[in-house]
Parts: structure tokens; C-alpha cells; sequence
């Protein structure tokens, strides 16, 4: 459980993660599809729609979006989610998640194991918005989260954990060398893609006593981007 899955794996962990989490969004009341989500500016229905949107972005699409947000990407996929969830219901948003089952081609610039890093933390994200139990498979937990560690952007792993050793309690997984932080593979994934707060409650050990730095938020918009 060490990062090995196989391509055809991958996929279908995509595939039941993508079911999964549709399913949970049926159960959303329409007050919860607005709640924000621990990443700043994102609602519910944001990230939702992000998952049905990014996997069917061609790269000529992705270069108009581009340049409309001025060269940003993180702008880019921004603005691209939160016109989409202006755009769907609630019910076909969830519809739209279900009828992505089956669809495996990875976003453009990316992996299949970006898709499956993508599926499983922005679930995550939905769920402790609402506050709602989603377990996550270990195997594709640890599967992204060696992904997360060897990547520079857009998570900057090494210079905010370089110095830690992660070690996961539920995983033949560790990475890293330092004061060690231990917990399961999911939490540890978390504290990986910048989501501290969340993962914190869930860990122990001598690394957790220097605050990790955190994921570098984007710059603020400046007045002639407004």
C-alpha cells in the first residue's frame, strides 16, 4: 500500500470515489450545497462542480479560459467551477458526478493520478464542510499521497514538511526524515495538500510541535483585476 496501484486501478478507484460522493451529494440540503469549504472562496457546490467540470476541459478550452483569467490558473479553475455551479442544479450537479463513472481520461497537463488525488481530497473537502463522515480508501489514499509528496506545485511538500518524517499508523507508508508526525494514511494526505486544520486532530508526534508552514495562498488581486 505504498503508491502502487495500477493504472486500471486507479481508474476504478476514481469511478467508485466519483459514486460515492454523488451519493453523498443527494443527501445535501440546499443550504449545505452553500456552505464554504475549508479552501477560501469555495462553497459546496464549487468544489462539486469542479469534479464534473475539469475531466471534460479540452486544451483549447483551457487556453480561452486561461487567458479570460489573465494568465492565473488557480484563478482559472476558480472561476471556471463557480460558473458552472451558477449554471446547474443542485441534482444536476450530482447527476453530472454519476455520468463522469466510466470516463477515463485524465484533465489536461495531468495524470490518472491527478484525477485520483482530486477525487479524494475535494470529497474530503465536501465532507467536513458538512460535517459528515467519508472514509477513505488506504490504497488510494497512499497511492495520492506519494503522488502529493513528490510533486513541487501546486503543494510546496518539501519546503512546508521536508524536515518532518511522515509515517502512516494504518499503511505500510513513510516518507521524509526529521521529527515525525504519525497518523492514518487520509490524515496525513490532508496535511499533504495544505489542509492542516483538518488533518491535526487526526495526528500525533515531535513534528506537530513546530507549526508546519502552510500552503502559499495566492497572491491578492490587484485593482485592475477586479
Amino acid at each position: 500500500m505504498s503508491g502502487t496501484l495500477t493504472g486500471e486501478e486507479r481508474w476504478q478507484a476514481v469511478d467508485r470515489e466519483r459514486l460515492s460522493l454523488a451519493g453523498l451529494l443527494d443527501t445535501l440540503s440546499p443550504a449545505e450545497w452553500e456552505f464554504p469549504t475549508q479552501c477560501e472562496g469555495w462553497r459546496v457546490r464549487d468544489v462539486a462542480a469542479h469534479l464534473t467540470l475539469a475531466p471534460r476541459i479540452g486544451l483549447g478550452r483551457v487556453l480561452v479560459e486561461l487567458a479570460r483569467a489573465r494568465g492565473n490558473f488557480d484563478r482559472m479553475i476558480h472561476d471556471t467551477a463557480c460558473r458552472q455551479a451558477a449554471s446547474r442544479r443542485p441534482d444536476q450537479i450530482a447527476a453530472d458526478l454519476r455520468a463522469l463513472v466510466g470516463w477515463h481520461r485524465p484533465v489536461v497537463g495531468t495524470t490518472r493520478r491527478e484525477s485520483l488525488l482530486d477525487i479524494l481530497v475535494h470529497g474530503q473537502d465536501i465532507a467536513l464542510a458538512v460535517g459528515r463522515e467519508r472514509p477513505m480508501p488506504v490504497d488510494a489514499a497512499c497511492d495520492a499521497a506519494d503522488r502529493v509528496y513528490r510533486m513541487s506545485y501546486p503543494f510546496q511538500v518539501r519546503r512546508r514538511l521536508g524536515d518532518r518524517r511522515l509515517t502512516a499508523t494504518d499503511a505500510d507508508w513513510q516518507r521524509g526524515e526529521g521529527p515525525e508526525i504519525r497518523g492514518p494514511i487520509a490524515a496525513l494526505l490532508l496535511l499533504l495538500t495544505g489542509r492542516e486544520q483538518a488533518a491535526r486532530p487526526h495526528l500525533v508526534g515531535p513534528g506537530l510541535e513546530t507549526s508546519v508552514q502552510p500552503k502559499p495562498k495566492p497572491k491578492p488581486k490587484s485593482k485592475n483585476e477586479l
